[in-house]
């Protein structure tokens, strides 16, 4: 019997021995531990992340009026719903002057010229559509047109009929339009590294500076309305400039401040996305009032070159070359940019008749 049950048990193991047994897999990890799944959550949240930190919110209106514009700060309506920040200052009796600034920048830009030439002219800055303590205008018109048409309405203000009229970069582009436009009211033009010309044969585009590059993009663009870190303004800025000690806290802060003053920065992208009408450029030629064309030669924004091509196409015309130089005369060298004004306009300008003082 005992043998019996020892050969059952010895075949039970034969069999058992036959089986083939496969091992348990191993646990699985869980799903939010897997590497395939952490890696782009954890570079999705740190662009999430960093996207907050840097997301820059307008200026306050009122607070950036009682810094920039100071107690006395003026504001003219406009037909189209434009509130329009400007200034008038010099002398009240003299030869008028308006001054129109360039992209991102305001009317602060041409301080230094009104503390120079003052004492002579009268002279009136102010803040075009979407730049400035004018920020956004309701018809969202940000064309030459409309840079034009906020000229007229502080011209109409200040009672106005003609002035001499000067411009840099963007505000230079206004400038000659505008001359194009109503030749009889302009006495005279003044192109400060003025935008609007072509390049010449085998040129290539100018350097720029990193703000401008940046909205040549969609994304960039995109990005424009909603993050503007410090940096990238003071980067920008310095961009532009040759003479970099003129730079300082109080400058970076305003240029930074005053993009974001509300509106502002949506009006830069709808500008960089606007037709320029470069076709407009062939009709320069027309323009028969004196034009002094002054240039930095270190210009990295417009190439110095442009100059020579208004001088060829504005018959008459005179051209001061800025050694060492870049885009901003005005800021960069306000002694040099003054005198050369006032020496083309001693000698090139009839004076006509003082507007009313009492329109000030």
């Amino acid at each position: 019997m005992l043998a019996r049950f020892a050969r059952s048990l010895e075949g039970g193991m034969m069999i058992a021995d036959d089986i083939d047994f496969d091992p348990p897999p191993p646990p699985r990890r869980p799903f939010f531990r897997r590497k395939r799944v952490l890696i782009p959550l954890a570079l999705l949240l740190a662009i999430v992340v960093g996207f907050l930190l840097l997301l820059t919110p307008d200026t306050d209106r009122d607070a950036m009026i009682a810094k920039y514009g100071g107690p006395n700060a003026a504001f003219v309506a406009g037909p189209a719903g434009q509130r329009i920040h400007y200034r008038d200052q010099g002398k009240a009796g003299g030869p008028a002057i308006i001054l129109v600034h360039g992209a991102n920048a305001s009317l602060h830009t041409w301080e230094p010229l009104v503390k120079r030439l003052g004492a002579t002219y009268r002279i009136v800055t102010l803040d075009l559509p979407g730049h400035g303590l004018t920020g956004a205008t309701p018809d969202t018109d940000y064309s030459a047109e409309g840079m034009m048409n906020a000229v007229d309405v502080v011209a109409a203000k200040l009672g106005l009929d003609h002035f001499i009229l000067g411009g840099n970069s963007m505000g230079g582009w206004v400038s000659w339009r505008y001359a194009l436009a109503q030749p009889s009211r302009v006495d005279a033009l003044l192109l400060i590294d003025a935008a609007g010309m072509p390049l010449r044969p085998g040129e290539k585009r100018p350097e720029s500076n990193v703000g401008f590059r940046v909205l040549e993009y969609p994304f960039g663009r995109w990005l424009a309305t909603r993050v503007t870190p410090r940096m990238l303004v003071e980067q920008s800025l310095r961009g532009s400039l040759e003479k970099q000690e003129i730079v300082d806290d109080a400058m970076i802060d305003r240029y930074w401040e005053l993009l974001r003053f509300p509106g502002n920065r949506e009006a830069t992208v709808l500008r960089a996305r606007m037709d320029r009408e470069p076709r407009v450029a062939a009709r320069v030629g027309e323009i028969e009032v004196p034009t002094l064309i002054l240039f930095g030669d270190k210009d990295r924004i417009i190439n110095p070159s442009a100059a020579k091509t208004f001088n060829e196409r504005i018959a008459g015309s005179e051209v001061v070359m800025l050694p060492g130089i870049g885009h901003l005369p005005m800021e960069e060298a306000p002694d040099a940019t003054a005198k050369a004004i006032a020496d083309f306009l001693t000698r090139r300008l009839v004076a006509p008749p003082p507007a009313n003082p009492e329109t000030r």
